[in-house]
Parts: structure tokens; C-alpha cells; sequence
């Protein structure tokens, strides 16, 4: 302990000797340091007066910059918003530019708008609530524009079913043109034939056959050159009718993925309307009117199929055009029997057998084949020719009844001219005596001469146009004008024979006509020779019978005479 007392001791005085060693910069430090706490003291009320002049300085700066700071959050946020509205405005638009076209009903513009809205626009702004009504609305956009393109293509299909009869029309006036137009170019030379041979029978007529003749200059002959206005300009089918309600549907079936569905409904529609423009009218045989009404609606429903199947692709098809043919060329053909067997005018049948032909030309025209219709035709020609023998039947009957069965006189020259103008008489003998003279026959030789060649003359008006080569125009005539004289012209002589008032000079009369009538057949068969172009020596061509029945009839009369003469 004393050892380490003495340490201590002998530490405190190194302590004491240090201490009293650096004391005096002890000192001065003190002192200096109460200088520097003056002095910072100092320092101190001047920072305290710069941090109160600062303060009270910059709170308009601190405004300012919060006023600077809301500006650029405004800013932020207003760039950010002409971001989204440039995202959304071209929605906006093509939403408005899709109501509008909707509105106008351009509907396949809209689908296609639609179209774009949908893939293009809507999925770059998609978590926007606006476009999720949008989107949710898209679907009844799209049956909207289905409804209502369905609703424009009813209201074109129910206004060409009203309107078939005028595109009908129309079609049949063009083939009508086109056919006038090739009988000038190419058949010019027959017409001016035909029309001569028909002067040449009128102007040996005049013995008052303009009275009894069933031919009459009022023939209704539709296919007539001269009753047609050729510088009339006749619009085609697709200037009357406005096809785009179809092509428009059509397309905004097909972008929407239901072309099969449109083509079923267009097609369906097609065959109803169909099987009522094919539905005769029960009085249509009465007039001709009547059955060019008929094929008027037929020719405009399938020039409207046609058109449609050469400017669409698919909505109708070969097949499909072949089928409704087929239907319509047997309903009409039915159609046509029953009906024309009701008529008994002769005029009638040869126009309806012209309207026939031009109706059948027309669809031919548009590719339909129409061989059916002109086999119809000739089964139409049996008819005509029954119309036509009831017809001479009745004139003839008028003519032998008004005759006087006397020698007829002529007086002078001109008279006697005419006569031989009207029949093929020769006799040397007659030509030297002195006028007044007599021809052996009475005035029924000329007329009923006459009315044969008008007979065979309305024959040939009814083979016109039906593709039939001459042997057959010629075998046809020939044995219709057989028909008419062993049957109908027949039986009117046997029924004046068997007249109870039918004296002796009546009957002799008879027997000299029939003697000239028998010699004029092998003029007839000239007559027809010309009018056909058929040589009597071509193989199969029929002979005239008129010579045997005239044979057959002068017995039955020399029999008569003889009875009386009893």
C-alpha cells in the first residue's frame, strides 16, 4: 500500500509538473473559446435573422411552387387524358359513322364498319366501360342489320312478283325487235314472196270473198313487222329492276358467315312465287290477253333468275335454274293444252300459236330450251286445222247456198278478165264469141276456188316460225287442204244434192262445176308448189285427193238427175 501510495504520489506530481506546463495554453484557449462563444452568439441572431427574412421571403416561392406543382399534375394528367381520348375518339366516330349508315340503310357499310370497330378499335380500349356496352351491343348490331337487310330483300322479291309481267313484257318486246331485225337482214326475200302470194289471193277475192272469208284483214298477227315501232328503245330487265337489295343481302349474309342459310330463304321464296306464276288464270283462254299476261309473269321470272345467276356467285346455280325450267315447261304445257282446247276461233289459235313462238324465242334468247313448246305447237296445229275446216265448212255452206246455179254472164271484156283473173279457165272457144257470153260454171266455182287458196294460205301463216323444213310446211298444207275438200267441201255438195227443192238444171249445174273444180286441183298443187318451194316430184310429198272427191260427186249427181228425171 505505501509502495502504491508512493506511485500515486509520484504520478500526481508529473500530473501537477504537465499541468502546470501547458496552463498558460490552457488559458488562452479558455479565453479564446469565450471569444468564438461571442462570437457565435453573434452568428447565431444573424442566422436567426436570415432564416426569418428567408422565411418570410419564401412563402410566395412556396405558393408558387405548389401553384407549379398542381399545374404540372394537371398537366400529367391532362396529356395522359388526350392519350386516351385520341384512343377512344376514332371509336366514338366509327360508332356514329356506324348509326349513320344504319340510319341511311347502307347496311353493308355498316356491317363492314362494324367489322372494324370490333377488331381494330374496341380491343385497344377495352377496359373502358363505354366500350363494354359497346362490345355487348356488337351482337344486336349484327341480327339488327340481318333483320332488317332480310326485310329489304322481302320487299324486292314481293315487288318483282308484282312487277314479272312488266319485265316479262319488256323481255318479249326486245326478242321481238331482235327477231323483226333478222327477218329484214336475212329473210328479207321470203316475207316480200309471202306477201305477194297473200295480194295475189286477195285481189282474185273480190267476188264477195272479202264478205265470207274467215281471214279477214284484221288478223291480230302479233309477229307483224308493220305493227311494230322499231325505233322504240325497250330498256333491258335490269334498267326496270333494282337488284341490289339481293347483292347486298348476300354479301352481308356471306361476311356474317350465313351465305347457306340466305341461299336456302332466297331459293324457297323463289319456288313459291313459282308455282304461283304458273297457276293459269281460269278464264285466260277467253281472250289472248289472257295468255300474254301468262307468259309475260313466266319470261320476267326467269329473266330475273337468269340475271341473278350470271351477276352472283352461287346464290342460284345451273342445276337449280334446270329444275324451275323443267317445272314451268310442264305446268305450261299443260296449261296450254287445256286451255287452247277451248278455242274454236281460228284467229285466236294462229295468234296464240305467234305469242307461243315469240314467248318460246325469248327464253331461248336467255339459253332455256324450248324444243317441248314447239312439239306442243304442232299439236296445237291439229287443232287449228280442225278450227279452220269448221271455219271453210261454214263458208262454203254460205256460198253454195247463195249461188243461183246459172252459167255466170259477163257483159264486156274488163268483167270477163276478172273472171279468169279469180279461176284458171281456158276454153278457145268461149274467147272468140261475141260478148254478151257465158262461162259454163256458176258464180260458187270461183269462190269456192278462191277460199281454197285462202284456206291454204291461212295454213301456211300458222307454219311460220316453227323451225319446220318445207317438205313438211308442204306435206302439212297438202293434207290439210285434203281434209277440206273430201270432208268439209264434200258434204256441203252431198248436202245441196240431197236438197228436196234441188231441181233438174240445179243439179246439172253441179256436175259442170265440178267438172271445172276437178280440173283446177292440179292449180292448187301449183299454187301450193310456189308458196312452198316443194317440187311434186320430191319423195313423199302428198298429192291433192280434190280430183277423186269431184269424181265421186258427179256419179252421185248424174243419179240424182236421173231420179228426177223418173
Amino acid at each position: 500500500m505505501e509502495k502504491l501510495e508512493a506511485r500515486i504520489r509520484n504520478h500526481d506530481r508529473e500530473i501537477e509538473k504537465m499541468c502546470n506546463f501547458h496552463y498558460q495554453g490552457f488559458v488562452d484557449s479558455i479565453t479564446e473559446l469565450l471569444k468564438v462563444r461571442g462570437e457565435a452568439q453573434k452568428l447565431k441572431h444573424q442566422v436567426t435573422d436570415t432564416n426569418r427574412k428567408l422565411q418570410s421571403e419564401g412563402k410566395e416561392l412556396v405558393v408558387a411552387m405548389e401553384e407549379l406543382k398542381q399545374c404540372r399534375l394537371q398537366q400529367r394528367n391532362i396529356s395522359a387524358t388526350v392519350d386516351k381520348l385520341t384512343l377512344c375518339l376514332p371509336v366514338l366516330e366509327m360508332y356514329s359513322k356506324l348509326r349513320e349508315q344504319m340510319k341511311s340503310k347502307r347496311h353493308y357499310p355498316a356491317l363492314k364498319t362494324l367489322e372494324h370497330l370490333e377488331h381494330t378499335y374496341l380491343p385497344q380500349v377495352s377496359h373502358y366501360r363505354f366500350c363494354k356496352i359497346m362490345v355487348d351491343n356488337i351482337p344486336k348490331l349484327r341480327e339488327e342489320i340481318k333483320d332488317v337487310s332480310m326485310s329489304d330483300l322481302k320487299d324486292f322479291l314481293e315487288s318483282i312478283r308484282k312487277h314479272s309481267d312488266k319485265i316479262g313484257e319488256t323481255a318479249m318486246k326486245q326478242a321481238q325487235q331482235q327477231r323483226n331485225l333478222d327477218n329484214i337482214v336475212s329473210q328479207h326475200p321470203r316475207i316480200g314472196g309471202g306477201k305477194k302470194y297473200k295480194k295475189d289471193v286477195c285481189a282474185s277475192s273480190d267476188l264477195e270473198v272479202k264478205n265470207t272469208s274467215p281471214m279477214s284483214e284484221q288478223d291480230s298477227g302479233i309477229l307483224d313487222v308493220e305493227d311494230e315501232d322499231d325505233d322504240e328503245e325497250v330498256p333491258g330487265a335490269q334498267d326496270l329492276v333494282d337488284f341490289s337489295p339481293v347483292y347486298r343481302c348476300l354479301h352481308i349474309y356471306s361476311v356474317l358467315g350465313a351465305r347457306e342459310t340466305f341461299e336456302n330463304y332466297y331459293r324457297k321464296q323463289r319456288r313459291k312465287q313459282a308455282r304461283l306464276v304458273l297457276q293459269p288464270p281460269s278464264n285466260m283462254h277467253e281472250t289472248l290477253d289472257g295468255y300474254r299476261k301468262y307468259f309475260n309473269q313466266i319470261v320476267g321470272f326467269f329473266v330475273v333468275e337468269d340475271h341473278i345467276l350470271h351477276t352472283t356467285q352461287g346464290l342460284v346455280n345451273r342445276a337449280y335454274i334446270d329444275e324451275l325450267w323443267e317445272m314451268a315447261l310442264s305446268k305450261t304445257i299443260a296449261a296450254l293444252r287445256t286451255h287452247s282446247s277451248y278455242c274454236s276461233d281460228p284467229n285466236l289459235v294462229l295468234d296464240l300459236k305467234n305469242l307461243i313462238v315469240l314467248f318460246a324465242d325469248t327464253l331461248q334468247g336467255y339459253g332455256f330450251p324450248v324444243n317441248q313448246l314447239f312439239d306442243m305447237l304442232l299439236e296445237i296445229r291439229d287443232q287449228y286445222s280442225e278450227t279452220l275446216l269448221k271455219k271453210w265448212s261454214g263458208v262454203f255452206r254460205n256460198i253454195l247456198d247463195s249461188d243461183n246455179y246459172s252459167p255466170i254472164p259477163v257483159a264486156n271484156e274488163e268483167l270477163y278478165k276478172k273472171i279468169i283473173g279469180q279461176f284458171p279457165f281456158q276454153d278457145p272457144e268461149l274467147e272468140k264469141q261475141p260478148f254478151p257470153k257465158k262461162f259454163p260454171f256458176s258464180e260458187f266455182v270461183p269462190k269456192v276456188y278462191n277460199q281454197i287458196k285462202e284456206f291454204i294460205y291461212a295454213c301456211l301463216k300458222f307454219s311460220e316460225d316453227l323451225h319446220l323444213s318445207s317438205t313438211e310446211v308442204d306435206d302439212m298444207i297438202r293434207k290439210s287442204t285434203n281434209l277440206l275438200l273430201t270432208r268439209m267441201l264434200s258434204n256441203c255438195l252431198q248436202n245441196v244434192i240431197k236438197r228436196r227443192n234441188t231441181g233438174l238444171t240445179e243439179l246439172v249445174q253441179i256436175i259442170i262445176n265440178t267438172t271445172h273444180l276437178e280440173k283446177s286441183c292440179k292449180f292448187l298443187e301449183e299454187f301450193i308448189t310456189n308458196i312452198t318451194n316443194v317440187l311434186p316430184e320430191t319423195v313423199h310429198t302428198t298429192k291433192l285427193y280434190g280430183t277423186t272427191t269431184f269424181k265421186v260427186r258427179k256419179p252421185y249427181c248424174a243419179c240424182s238427175t236421173n231420179n228426177l228425171v223418173l
